[in-house]
């Protein structure tokens, strides 16, 4: 019986696509032949019609009009026929499904989050629900009791909406970008710290290669002297601190000519 059924649905569907598909192309035929008729680019329909025994004049052009208006009718009619249909299987072969519920519940929710609802007793509140639910475009077709179903759920799960609605999310996320973009300027101004760091540890490494070329210099020069100045018939006495003011050069008597 369900395969039956089932054939049976989808037999009445198809013959109501035909029949839709049908009506529209008549009328846009329809209408196409009238709009060439009235510009004169095609005759009108020639139709004999007797009244009282006195033939109407012009009686083909009225019935082509009449047929165009009807045509043109039916498919504006056809279409609210079709939701009407809907609205009776539905009604006829009710049944809750999850998907459903789950999509009014998504919508009731989100309503809540929003702080639309402020009844606080429970049975305002489911119906307050209720009527949000029954005046949502995109809910219209669905049973009540559906509706009725996801409005208790919605009223259930009001201490979670309230404890993430909307305007905590909102500031919440406001709060924690303000504390990205303050980590964002601490990077900014460590990698800044860091090249300072980076350039003076070069700097540091320079002059300490200065300064240890400079007194190596130094010492060769004094070692120069000290081997030069005996030649030169003088004595230096250096310090225990080689790099004092004090060291002295002292005369001494030259070496006798060989």
């Amino acid at each position: 019986m369900s395969s039956v059924r089932a054939l049976a649905h989808l037999v009445q569907y198809l013959l109501n696509r035909l029949a839709f598909a049908g009506f529209l192309v008549a009328a846009l035929a329809l209408l196409f032949a009238t709009g060439m008729a009235a510009l004169g680019q095609w005759s009108w329909i020639s139709l004999s019609v007797l009244y009282d025994g006195q033939p109407l004049e012009n009686a083909g052009m009225w019935a082509q009009i009449g047929l165009t208006c009807v045509a043109i009718g039916l498919c504006f009619f056809l279409p609210s026929s079709r939701r009407i249909m809907q609205l009776e299987n539905s009604h006829r072969a009710f049944a809750i499904g999850m998907d459903d519920v789950a999509r009014a519940y998504a919508v009731v929710h989100a309503a809540d989050r929003a702080e639309t609802f402020q009844l606080s007793s429970e049975f305002d509140a489911v119906r307050e629900r209720l009527a949000y639910l029954r005046d949502h475009p995109d809910l219209s077709i669905l049973e009540p009791a559906l509706l009725e179903v996801a409005a208790q759920m919605s009223h259930i799960s009001r201490e979670l909406a309230q404890v993430y609605s909307d305007e905590k999310i909102s500031r919440a996320r406001s709060f924690l970008k303000e504390r990205q973009q303050e980590i964002a300027l601490f990077n900014d101004r460590l990698d800044q710290a860091k090249g300072i760091t980076t350039d003076l540890k070069h700097w540091l490494h320079e002059v300490e290669l200065e300064e240890s070329v400079a007194v190596a210099q130094l010492d060769r020069l004094r070692a120069e002297m000290q081997e030069i100045l005996p030649e030169l018939g003088m004595e230096s006495r250096i310090g225990a601190n080689q790099t004092a003011l004090d060291n002295t050069v002292v005369e001494i008597q030259p070496k006798a000519a060989e």
